[in-house]
């Protein structure tokens, strides 16, 4: 359903510092910016976005620099509780079986902002829909 989002590295780089809640607010309101963007695999601008993409561009408007690919992603930021969320924070999924192939941005009241797969485009879904209930992994912070 969600296949797409970039699993190689392109970009090394990572984060050094923690995002503060005004960043990640900001990195939020920058990938608000993009709903209905078109799905690009491997995309990374206003053109098109994966779902690592979303958040990297989001991020980097923000002033954080993020790794290109998901795992990445993950790996670079810490784990928090969903009783904890805020803003910013990124929602982890696993998709075709693999875990934390697919990340999305929160929004807040159990929504979450991303770029679903191919012939999709960015838009905002709730956690709690059956099927993102189901492959929710973890949510971490930047």
């Amino acid at each position: 359903m969600l296949a797409g989002c970039s699993s190689s590295p392109q970009n090394p780089e990572q984060s050094t510092v923690r995002a503060s809640n005004e960043v990640a607010s900001r990195a939020l309101g920058f990938a608000k910016q993009m709903l209905g963007k078109p799905y690009k695999y491997a995309g990374d601008t206003p053109a098109g976005f994966d779902c690592s993409g979303l958040v990297k561009y989001s991020y980097g408007r923000a002033g954080i620099s993020m790794p290109r690919d998901t795992q990445a992603q993950h790996r670079m930021s810490v784990l928090v509780s969903t009783r904890g969320l805020r803003e910013g924070d990124l929602l982890f999924f696993d998709q075709e079986g693999k875990k934390k192939s697919h990340v999305g941005i929160y929004v807040g009241n159990g929504r979450f902002i991303h770029a679903p797969s191919s012939g999709g485009k960015v838009r905002i879904d709730s956690m709690n829909a059956d099927y993102w209930k189901k492959h929710f992994v973890e949510a971490r912070r930047v």
